[in-house]
């Protein structure tokens, strides 16, 4: 397991500096399907090494919860009051409500299939309760997929950082 840890994470640094290499300043990091697979296996499998448990949604969407929270669990209809820092999986902030609100708190109304959220962090927050804090990574197939979207370019994980502060129930 070790040595697979090992491989996973030199091949991943690799292919990271191979790509990184190639790019010229304000240039974004554009992966593979294949490349995009390899360095979220090695960034579960460092969450993995560093102690943390990894949890699955039935969508593959993996989380780390970093916090409990407690009473009930948010659903669609609910209005959620949140606070969020999305990254590239280089570690890279690309988002967060600190940017967009002054106490760095978004309020919004979790709607199911109706959602302008990305399907990953809207499922992952449905496992999420008042007051609970997780760590989501999210595969480009529960996000933006092949094609991207504005600064997000195509086949990126996206690790969210989300912490609830409220649910008000629909």
């Amino acid at each position: 397991m070790k040595m697979r840890l090992l491989i996973n994470l030199v091949f991943a640094t690799v292919v990271a500096l191979a790509v990184s290499s190639c790019l010229k300043d304000g240039d974004e990091k554009v992966y593979t399907a294949a490349e995009e697979i390899l360095l979220r296996e090695a960034y579960l499998d460092s969450l993995v090494a560093k102690g943390h448990d990894i949890d699955t949604t039935a969508n593959q969407v993996y989380y780390v919860i970093r916090e409990e929270g407690e009473g009930d669990f948010a659903k669609s209809g609910d209005t959620l009051i949140v606070g969020y820092a999305g990254y590239f999986i280089d570690g890279v902030l690309f988002d967060s409500s600190e940017l967009h609100y002054s106490d760095g708190k978004m309020e919004f109304v979790l709607e199911g299939e109706k959602s302008r959220m990305i399907l990953g962090w809207e499922e992952g927050l449905k496992k999420m309760n008042k007051g609970a804090e997780f760590q989501f990574v999210i595969p480009s197939g529960q996000a933006y997929g092949s094609t991207g979207w504005g600064s997000i370019p195509p086949y990126q994980t996206l690790i969210f950082v989300t912490k609830l502060y409220d649910i008000k129930p629909s």
